[in-house]
Formats: structure tokens, C-alpha cells, sequence
């Protein structure tokens, strides 16, 4: 998290790649930025860089840090925060009990919308990788999603088809890939291989998505626990297309430090 409201900072591609390589730089998925809000009714502009420099439209988990980090840092005294992002506004909630609750906004399963090259939207596409066809569901939360069901989430092949379905042709601007596990109506395992970042610990906006295709196939309840490899969120959608998907989870401070440029 940089704030860039009371100092001024070039994000160039190849200094994020730096300042995110684990062996050279800081380390990090993905650098989020505090800006002024550039709308009215808005609070702040929040901008998300991936390690590899690109620059993307929505990060949940990173929404819940961005929350906790303005209100700690004293930006604001407000526990309900209105943030732009590139994919449009959303709001963040800081609970009384530290939890961080995120209104990620509506689903979008048009596939144009994604983008996603498909004749027509279904609840499920085929879709041939690496000699396979698998199938998938795909929805934006902001940001590209493809999910797929595992059986076992250990073994759940990431490795194999995270990279190949992330840049698949059908997905003109890449997409972030999620592996499902359904425990029960109630709890779902899931890993994720994000868009220009390859496997990480958590994606909150891989979360929401996950549970929204479950729900829309009914494998799901409206309010679903996510286990991550780095923790769990509880994700709330009641399956109306109208409906807004909430994202709850926590957000710490790990440590800060100063970048000499």
C-alpha cells in the first residue's frame, strides 16, 4: 500500500516488476495506490499494479487492506469508505469487531462484458486446454474470472492449467482462474491462479466469484465460508443478478518501511 495523495510517485511497469521481485525488491502480488478521488460523493481513488507490472480494474483482498490502511494511516476517519476503482465505485465497511466488509458490487456473466469470446452466456462453457476440455464458469467481479470444480483441492491441477487457461485466446485480456472445492453448501476450498501473478496465497475477488458461479449452478447458499490457502473470507450473494456480492474478511498490518527510488 503506497499513499500517493501527500506525495508524488511515477508507477512505471518496470519499477513495480522491481519492487515486487521477492529476491531483489520488496516482494509483493500486487501494489495498491491511495489517489484523491477524481468524482464527487467519493472518498478516494484506489488504483491495483500485478507483479508483473500491468495495471488491473478490482482487487477484493487488497480492497480490505486499502479500508484498513486509510484509516489507520488517518486519511480518513470514516468506517464507511466510498472508493473508485477502474471497473467502478465501491464501498468498504470497517466492523466494530476489526473485520473489513467489502460491497464488491454486482455480478457480470455476459461474456462481452468479461471479456469472453462465446457465441451466447450459459452457466457453463466448455473449453479445450492443453488437449482437455474442461468445463468452466465465467463472471466478472470487477475483474475476469474462470471457475472450475476440483475434487480434491490438494491435488487440484493449478500447475497445469493455471497459466494455459489465464492467457487462453478465448479471454482477449487474460483472465484469473479459480479451482473449487465444494465441501458443502456452505463451505468451498479454494485455490487461485491470478492474472499476472501466477498462484497466490488468497483473491477476493477470485472468492466472490467462485461462490457466485456455485450458487448459480444452486451448489451453494447464500452466505458461504471461502478457505484459502491464506485464510478464510465469508462471501454473501443471494443469487439475483440484481444483487450485489459482500465480501468479509480481515486486513493486519504487516510491517512499512520507506523505497529509495
Amino acid at each position: 500500500m503506497i499513499d500517493a495523495i501527500n506525495q508524488q510517485i511515477e508507477f512505471e511497469a518496470e519499477k513495480v516488476k522491481l519492487w515486487a521481485d521477492r529476491h531483489f525488491g520488496i516482494g509483493f502480488d500486487q501494489l495498491l495506490i491511495v489517489e484523491a478521488a477524481t468524482q464527487t460523493d467519493v472518498d478516494f481513488r484506489y488504483r491495483i499494479f500485478n507483479a508483473d507490472g500491468s495495471e488491473v480494474e478490482q482487487c477484493g483482498n487488497g480492497a480490505r487492506c486499502f479500508a484498513r490502511f486509510v484509516f489507520e494511516k488517518g486519511l480518513t476517519d470514516k468506517t464507511e469508505i466510498v472508493v473508485e476503482t477502474a471497473s467502478g465505485v465501491i464501498v468498504l465497511f470497517i466492523e466494530d469487531n476489526g473485520m473489513v466488509r467489502v460491497n464488491m458490487g454486482q455480478p457480470v456473466f455476459e461474456p462481452a462484458k468479461l471479456p469472453f469470446d462465446a457465441d451466447q452466456q450459459a452457466s457453463e462453457y466448455p473449453i479445450q486446454v492443453k488437449g482437455e476440455t474442461l468445463l468452466i464458469g465465467a463472471v466478472s467481479m470487477g475483474n475476469p474470472h474462470a471457475v472450475l470444480t476440483v475434487d480434491d483441492i490438494e491435488t487440484a491441477p493449478v500447475e497445469k492449467f493455471g497459466a494455459a487457461i489465464e492467457s487462453h485466446p478465448r479471454f482477449p485480456e487474460r483472465v484469473n482462474v479459480g479451482f473449487a472445492k465444494r465441501v458443502d453448501r456452505q463451505h468451498i476450498n479454494l485455490r487461485v491462479y491470478e492474472r499476472g501473478a501466477a498462484e497466490t496465497l488468497a483473491c477476493g475477488t477470485g472468492a466472490c466469484a467462485a461462490m457466485v458461479v456455485l450458487r448459480s449452478w444452486n451448489q451453494v447458499d447464500d452466505e458461504v465460508k471461502i478457505s484459502l490457502p491464506g485464510g478464510d473470507l465469508k462471501i454473501q450473494w443471494d443469487g439475483n443478478l440484481d444483487s450485489v456480492v459482500w465480501m468479509t474478511g480481515p486486513a493486519i498490518n504487516v510491517f512499512e518501511g520507506v523505497i529509495d527510488q
